[in-house]
Protein backbone atom coordinates (compact mmCIF):
# COMPACT_ATOMS: atom_id res chain seq x y z
CA UNK A 1 0.00 0.00 0.00
CA UNK A 2 1.12 3.20 -0.39
CA UNK A 3 0.12 6.94 1.06
CA UNK A 4 -2.45 7.75 -1.54
CA UNK A 5 -4.08 4.53 -1.70
CA UNK A 6 -6.40 5.77 0.94
CA UNK A 7 -7.83 8.69 -1.07
CA UNK A 8 -10.97 8.72 -2.45
CA UNK A 9 -10.73 8.86 -6.63
CA UNK A 10 -13.99 11.39 -5.94
CA UNK A 11 -12.70 13.97 -9.58
CA UNK A 12 -10.29 16.06 -7.60
CA UNK A 13 -6.34 15.93 -7.65
CA UNK A 14 -5.23 13.83 -4.76
CA UNK A 15 -8.69 13.56 -3.74
CA UNK A 16 -8.88 17.45 -2.40
CA UNK A 17 -8.05 19.64 -4.89
CA UNK A 18 -10.97 20.83 -6.90
CA UNK A 19 -9.16 22.45 -9.19
CA UNK A 20 -8.44 19.54 -11.53
CA UNK A 21 -9.81 16.65 -11.69
CA UNK A 22 -7.24 13.76 -12.64
CA UNK A 23 -6.27 12.08 -9.35
CA UNK A 24 -2.44 12.30 -9.92
CA UNK A 25 -2.48 15.70 -11.58
CA UNK A 26 1.00 17.18 -12.20
CA UNK A 27 0.32 20.37 -12.13
CA UNK A 28 -0.73 20.23 -8.46
CA UNK A 29 1.72 17.68 -7.39
CA UNK A 30 3.84 20.79 -5.99
CA UNK A 31 1.03 20.70 -3.35
CA UNK A 32 1.03 17.53 -2.43
CA UNK A 33 4.83 17.41 -2.14
CA UNK A 34 4.68 20.63 0.28
CA UNK A 35 1.66 19.18 2.25
CA UNK A 36 3.63 16.07 2.91
CA UNK A 37 7.10 17.72 4.08
CA UNK A 38 4.83 20.45 6.00
CA UNK A 39 3.36 17.04 7.98
CA UNK A 40 6.58 15.60 8.87
CA UNK A 41 7.50 18.83 10.38
CA UNK A 42 4.67 19.42 12.45
CA UNK A 43 4.88 16.02 13.58
CA UNK A 44 8.51 16.82 14.62
CA UNK A 45 7.35 19.53 16.65
CA UNK A 46 4.43 17.34 18.21
CA UNK A 47 6.88 15.26 19.24
CA UNK A 48 8.72 17.64 21.45
CA UNK A 49 5.51 18.43 22.94
CA UNK A 50 5.28 22.74 20.12
CA UNK A 51 2.93 23.72 17.78
CA UNK A 52 4.58 24.62 14.67
CA UNK A 53 3.76 28.60 13.28
CA UNK A 54 3.35 28.79 9.65
CA UNK A 55 3.07 31.17 7.40
CA UNK A 56 1.44 31.33 3.95
CA UNK A 57 2.15 34.37 1.31
CA UNK A 58 -0.24 34.08 -1.62
CA UNK A 59 -2.49 31.56 -0.54
CA UNK A 60 -4.94 32.02 -3.86
CA UNK A 61 -7.62 29.87 -2.57
CA UNK A 62 -6.12 27.90 -0.11
CA UNK A 63 -4.66 25.40 -2.09
CA UNK A 64 -1.99 24.16 0.22
CA UNK A 65 -4.24 24.24 3.52
CA UNK A 66 -6.45 21.42 1.10
CA UNK A 67 -3.46 19.21 0.69
CA UNK A 68 -2.46 19.62 4.48
CA UNK A 69 -5.58 18.66 5.34
CA UNK A 70 -5.81 14.91 5.26
CA UNK A 71 -2.29 14.53 7.17
CA UNK A 72 -3.55 14.19 11.18
CA UNK A 73 0.05 16.05 11.67
CA UNK A 74 -2.06 19.38 10.56
CA UNK A 75 -3.98 19.64 13.26
CA UNK A 76 -0.55 20.83 15.31
CA UNK A 77 -0.49 23.49 12.73
CA UNK A 78 -0.70 27.20 13.68
CA UNK A 79 -1.65 28.86 10.15
CA UNK A 80 -1.48 31.86 9.36
CA UNK A 81 -1.75 33.74 5.79
CA UNK A 82 -1.21 37.09 4.35
CA UNK A 83 -1.87 38.31 0.81
CA UNK A 84 -2.52 41.42 -1.38
CA UNK A 85 -6.06 40.92 -0.46
CA UNK A 86 -8.33 37.48 -0.24
CA UNK A 87 -9.60 34.73 -2.72
CA UNK A 88 -13.30 35.25 -2.57
CA UNK A 89 -13.63 31.45 -2.18
CA UNK A 90 -10.64 31.19 0.38
CA UNK A 91 -10.69 27.58 2.14
CA UNK A 92 -11.82 27.26 5.65
CA UNK A 93 -10.84 31.31 6.26
CA UNK A 94 -12.44 30.77 9.69
CA UNK A 95 -9.02 28.33 10.31
CA UNK A 96 -6.74 30.55 10.07
CA UNK A 97 -4.59 31.95 13.12
CA UNK A 98 -3.46 35.23 11.37
CA UNK A 99 -5.06 36.88 7.61
CA UNK A 100 -2.18 39.64 6.98
CA UNK A 101 -2.96 42.04 4.28
CA UNK A 102 -0.48 43.78 2.49
CA UNK A 103 1.86 44.61 -0.45
CA UNK A 104 5.01 41.73 -0.41
CA UNK A 105 7.26 44.18 -2.16
CA UNK A 106 6.40 46.62 0.56
CA UNK A 107 7.80 44.16 3.34
CA UNK A 108 4.92 42.81 5.32
CA UNK A 109 6.02 45.90 8.00
CA UNK A 110 3.10 44.62 9.96
CA UNK A 111 4.93 40.82 10.63
CA UNK A 112 7.71 40.53 13.33
CA UNK A 113 10.91 38.88 12.18
CA UNK A 114 11.94 35.83 13.07
CA UNK A 115 8.09 34.68 13.72
CA UNK A 116 7.62 31.54 11.73
CA UNK A 117 8.70 27.93 11.67
CA UNK A 118 7.65 27.45 8.13
CA UNK A 119 7.14 30.38 5.13
CA UNK A 120 5.33 28.98 1.94
CA UNK A 121 5.20 30.74 -1.12
CA UNK A 122 4.27 29.10 -3.40
CA UNK A 123 3.68 30.42 -7.46
CA UNK A 124 4.00 34.56 -6.26
CA UNK A 125 7.64 35.76 -7.04
CA UNK A 126 6.98 35.37 -10.75
CA UNK A 127 3.97 38.14 -10.49
CA UNK A 128 5.89 40.71 -9.07
CA UNK A 129 7.82 43.92 -10.55
CA UNK A 130 10.51 43.64 -7.66
CA UNK A 131 12.21 40.65 -6.18
CA UNK A 132 14.91 41.95 -3.55
CA UNK A 133 12.16 43.43 -0.33
CA UNK A 134 9.97 40.13 -1.18
CA UNK A 135 13.05 37.64 -1.00
CA UNK A 136 14.42 39.54 1.94
CA UNK A 137 11.10 39.61 3.51
CA UNK A 138 10.80 35.70 3.44
CA UNK A 139 13.93 35.15 4.53
CA UNK A 140 13.48 38.08 7.89
CA UNK A 141 9.83 36.71 8.86
CA UNK A 142 11.14 32.83 9.10
CA UNK A 143 12.43 31.42 12.41
CA UNK A 144 16.49 30.91 12.62
CA UNK A 145 16.15 27.06 12.04
CA UNK A 146 13.07 27.48 10.34
CA UNK A 147 11.76 26.08 6.65
CA UNK A 148 11.08 27.93 3.81
CA UNK A 149 9.59 26.51 0.48
CA UNK A 150 9.35 28.50 -2.31
CA UNK A 151 7.97 27.69 -5.85
CA UNK A 152 8.70 29.37 -9.48
CA UNK A 153 7.22 28.65 -13.10
CA UNK A 154 11.40 28.06 -14.76
CA UNK A 155 12.44 27.76 -18.09
CA UNK A 156 15.57 25.94 -18.85
CA UNK A 157 18.92 28.24 -18.34
CA UNK A 158 19.69 30.66 -21.30
CA UNK A 159 15.76 30.20 -22.60
CA UNK A 160 14.37 32.11 -19.94
CA UNK A 161 16.12 35.21 -20.99
CA UNK A 162 14.09 34.71 -24.63
CA UNK A 163 11.19 35.52 -22.68
CA UNK A 164 12.70 37.43 -20.36
CA UNK A 165 13.45 40.18 -22.62
CA UNK A 166 12.09 38.74 -25.95
CA UNK A 167 8.57 39.04 -24.66
CA UNK A 168 7.87 42.76 -24.16
CA UNK A 169 9.22 43.57 -27.18
CA UNK A 170 6.87 41.51 -29.15
CA UNK A 171 4.20 42.94 -26.99
CA UNK A 172 4.86 46.44 -27.98
CA UNK A 173 5.69 45.96 -31.93
CA UNK A 174 2.08 43.60 -32.11
CA UNK A 175 -0.54 45.41 -30.60
CA UNK A 176 -2.88 45.20 -28.52
CA UNK A 177 -0.52 44.70 -25.70
CA UNK A 178 -1.22 41.61 -23.47
CA UNK A 179 -1.08 41.95 -19.82
CA UNK A 180 0.49 39.38 -18.84
CA UNK A 181 0.74 37.91 -15.43
CA UNK A 182 4.13 36.17 -14.91
CA UNK A 183 6.39 39.53 -14.86
CA UNK A 184 9.55 38.04 -14.42
CA UNK A 185 11.28 34.87 -16.10
CA UNK A 186 13.32 32.16 -14.72
CA UNK A 187 15.72 29.51 -14.70
CA UNK A 188 16.88 27.52 -11.64
CA UNK A 189 20.14 28.92 -11.51
CA UNK A 190 18.64 32.65 -11.90
CA UNK A 191 16.52 31.98 -8.71
CA UNK A 192 18.12 30.09 -6.46
CA UNK A 193 21.30 33.06 -7.25
CA UNK A 194 19.13 35.51 -6.39
CA UNK A 195 18.02 33.97 -2.93
CA UNK A 196 21.88 33.41 -2.00
CA UNK A 197 22.74 36.85 -2.96
CA UNK A 198 19.70 38.51 -0.56
CA UNK A 199 19.34 35.82 2.52
CA UNK A 200 21.42 33.36 4.28
CA UNK A 201 19.33 31.27 3.79
CA UNK A 202 20.71 27.33 2.83
CA UNK A 203 19.05 25.46 -0.15
CA UNK A 204 18.67 22.18 0.79
CA UNK A 205 16.79 20.25 -2.04
CA UNK A 206 15.18 21.79 -5.70
CA UNK A 207 12.54 19.15 -6.96
CA UNK A 208 11.40 19.83 -10.81
CA UNK A 209 7.37 19.23 -11.73
CA UNK A 210 6.10 19.03 -14.96
CA UNK A 211 8.65 18.06 -17.92
CA UNK A 212 6.07 16.97 -20.49
CA UNK A 213 2.31 17.21 -19.04
CA UNK A 214 -0.99 17.92 -20.48
CA UNK A 215 -2.54 17.00 -24.41
CA UNK A 216 -2.77 13.46 -25.27
CA UNK A 217 -1.08 12.85 -21.85
CA UNK A 218 -3.50 13.98 -19.39
CA UNK A 219 -5.43 10.80 -19.40
CA UNK A 220 -1.86 9.29 -17.42
CA UNK A 221 -2.40 11.22 -14.99
CA UNK A 222 -4.29 9.05 -13.55
CA UNK A 223 -1.55 6.82 -13.40
CA UNK A 224 0.42 5.75 -10.14
CA UNK A 225 3.62 5.13 -12.07
CA UNK A 226 3.23 8.57 -14.40
CA UNK A 227 3.17 10.30 -11.44
CA UNK A 228 6.07 8.81 -9.60
CA UNK A 229 7.99 8.79 -12.80
CA UNK A 230 7.60 12.92 -13.21
CA UNK A 231 8.54 12.87 -9.70
CA UNK A 232 11.77 11.01 -10.50
CA UNK A 233 12.39 12.87 -13.39
CA UNK A 234 11.71 16.11 -11.14
CA UNK A 235 14.20 15.46 -8.36
CA UNK A 236 17.26 14.04 -11.26
CA UNK A 237 16.59 17.50 -13.47
CA UNK A 238 14.93 20.17 -11.90
CA UNK A 239 16.15 22.58 -14.06
CA UNK A 240 14.58 21.31 -16.57
CA UNK A 241 11.01 21.44 -15.57
CA UNK A 242 8.15 23.89 -15.89
CA UNK A 243 8.28 24.69 -12.05
CA UNK A 244 10.52 24.05 -9.24
CA UNK A 245 9.61 24.31 -5.80
CA UNK A 246 13.17 24.63 -3.62
CA UNK A 247 13.37 24.06 0.48
CA UNK A 248 16.07 26.29 2.49
CA UNK A 249 16.92 26.52 6.05
CA UNK A 250 17.94 29.36 7.98
CA UNK A 251 20.84 28.84 9.73
CA UNK A 252 20.23 29.12 13.47
CA UNK A 253 21.00 32.47 15.56
CA UNK A 254 24.54 33.02 16.22
CA UNK A 255 25.79 31.21 12.65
Amino acid sequence: MNHHDSRARNGMAFGVDPTRPEFYSLRQSRYDSLAFDIARLAGEFAEKGQRMALLDIGPWDGVTTRHLEPHPQANNVDYSVADLKLHPKLHKPEGYSEIFLGDLMEGYPQIASDRYDVVVCEQVLEHLTELDTPIKTLARVLKPGGTLFVGVPIFPNGIHLVREYGLPNWDRIFPPNKVRGHVQSFSKRKITRLISQLTNLELKKARGYRIVSGGFLKPLEEKEWWWRFNRALGRAVPGLCVEIQMVYTKPPSGQ
